[in-house]
């Protein structure tokens, strides 16, 4: 299908591509659907599954990684990419590897993004490092003689060659989990400043699903995004730069997994990728509209958490 682009200026920031630069009749569709009419997007290749509650919801997150660990062997090793954000999923993971008395000692995982400063990633003393919330959150709470070696673990780095590298040394993965964040992106799959060759157009889908794990430049919108979710609104002590992992390597993933609680990205923005990817619409200025193309994509949503888009004034 053509993108719907119809090269409008952001509304958010002149100097980028985004989601305000979409044609106003896709904006306004996405706006008008209900709960019900998310449930219908629906296609063969992306599941819209919903989640009565947020227990529920985060317990369901948390079984993804459980089910990839139990299929790893060390012979064929599984693992599975995961996020922060959301992360309320994380303790769960370690609760449920030890209370089922599982041995995940072959299993995987590979750490899908981390801040980037003066030219390197940040240590995990830093205190936004993705890094140290996996382990706090989850690893360092798995029994010892349950939990898999270090060497299993992936975290992106300044020079990502090793990161990338695991990608192709034999172990699968079969689920990657996301959030979505306010622009509309996975990981920190953010739309493109809009200069050089691509000052007056995006990126086409095809050039944007060559780019692998990379340093980016952070959208302003997902700069502000993570100050509100992380910092207390504290602006300033959000990085502009980080790593990411790309679509190189999202779609050596099995499936994808998108969890949408409510708490990161907004109602709108809920419905807009949803009915993108289910239309088969792929366009950069809203990155996660990509997974349009891959074949295994599931989104996750807490019911409580869809809200409306109708205007209310506070």
């Amino acid at each position: 299908m053509p993108s719907p682009l119809s090269q409008r200026a952001s509304v958010i920031s002149p100097d980028w591509w985004d989601y305000t630069c979409l044609a106003p009749d896709l904006i306004e569709e996405a706006a008008r659907l209900t709960p019900r009419d998310l449930e219908r997007l629906s296609r063969p290749g992306f599941r819209v599954v919903f989640y009565e509650t947020l227990e529920e919801f985060y317990l369901a997150e948390a079984l993804e990684y459980i089910d990839a660990w139990r299929q790893s062997t060390a012979d064929n090793p599984v693992g599975i990419c995961g996020p922060i954000g959301p992360t309320e999923q994380l303790p769960l993971v370690a609760q449920l590897v030890n209370a089922l008395g599982l041995d995940v000692r072959s299993g995987h995982f590979w750490g899908m993004d981390e801040w980037f400063v003066d030219g390197a990633e940040v240590p995990v003393t830093h205190p936004l490092s993705f890094e140290r919330a996996d382990r706090e959150m989850c690893f360092n709470r798995i029994e010892k003689k349950r939990r898999m070696p270090d060497a299993h673990l992936h975290f992106p780095k300044g020079d990502t060659s090793a990161y990338r590298g695991t990608w192709d040394a034999g172990m699968r993965c079969a689920v990657m989990q996301g959030g979505q964040g306010d622009v509309k992106h996975w990981a920190f799959n953010d739309p493109l400043p809009r200069r050089g060759k691509y000052k007056t157009a995006p990126p086409s889908p095809a050039e944007y699903r060559k780019l692998a794990t990379r340093v980016v430049e952070l959208h302003p919108l997902t700069i502000a995004q993570n100050a509100r979710t992380s910092g207390g609104g504290n602006i300033s002590l959000v990085p502009t730069q980080a790593l990411t992992v790309g679509p190189v390597e999202t779609w050596k993933a099995e499936k994808v997994s998108i969890w949408h609680a409510g708490k990161h990205d907004n109602p709108f923005g809920q419905r807009l990728t949803a009915l993108m990817i289910s239309k088969g619409i792929a366009d950069t200025c809203v990155p996660m509209s990509l997974l349009a193309e891959h074949p295994n994509v599931q989104f996750n949503y807490f019911r409580g958490g869809i809200g409306t888009c109708n205007v209310e004034m506070h």
